[in-house]
């Protein structure tokens, strides 16, 4: 069993993919699903109001913070390569940073800069929000299932 300042450092993970998991879960299953029913215009500025709110301190935090974690998890597990839980570290960490972390930066904020760039009540944003919204969500999707992917892989290197 992982023990000693190692397991402090994969309960971070743990606690950080978590909360990142459940925040990208909610989008998916009702906020993005409550936007979407929303005129455009309403929709447009309701989410570059939530996206502006996003990178605040308290999101990313725990956004960057998991992914300094998960980052500090896969460099120790490498150097050490412990005898238990060492693939479950690599795969929560590898899961994380690209699956979520870097996913994000690829799909979502771009998406997030477009729909910034529109003027919400314009032709431009309203053709543009059903596909933003259909995008965007499905790439949430993804850092859903990679952030409770890298939380799981966490756990099971604790047991």
């Amino acid at each position: 069993m992982i023990d000693g300042p190692y397991f402090v450092l994969t309960v971070l993970g743990v606690l950080g993919t978590g909360l990142v998991a459940g925040v990208f879960c909610g989008f998916s299953t009702f906020v993005m699903r409550g936007l979407a029913a929303l005129p455009p215009a309403q929709g447009v500025a309701a989410m570059n109001a939530i996206n502006a709110a996003a990178v605040r301190p308290p999101f990313m935090v725990v956004f960057l913070g998991a992914a300094a974690v998960c980052a500090v998890i896969a460099v120790v597990t490498f150097v050490l390569w412990p005898d238990e839980g060492a693939v479950e570290l690599i795969v929560g960490s590898v899961s994380y940073l690209f699956g979520s972390f870097a996913l994000t930066r690829a799909a979502n904020v771009p998406r997030n800069d477009e729909l910034l760039r529109l003027a919400p009540g314009g032709a431009e944003a309203a053709a543009y929000w059903p596909t933003y919204v259909r995008e965007w969500t499905m790439w949430n999707h993804v850092r859903t299932g990679a952030s409770a992917v890298a939380a799981v892989a966490y756990v099971l290197a604790l047991t």
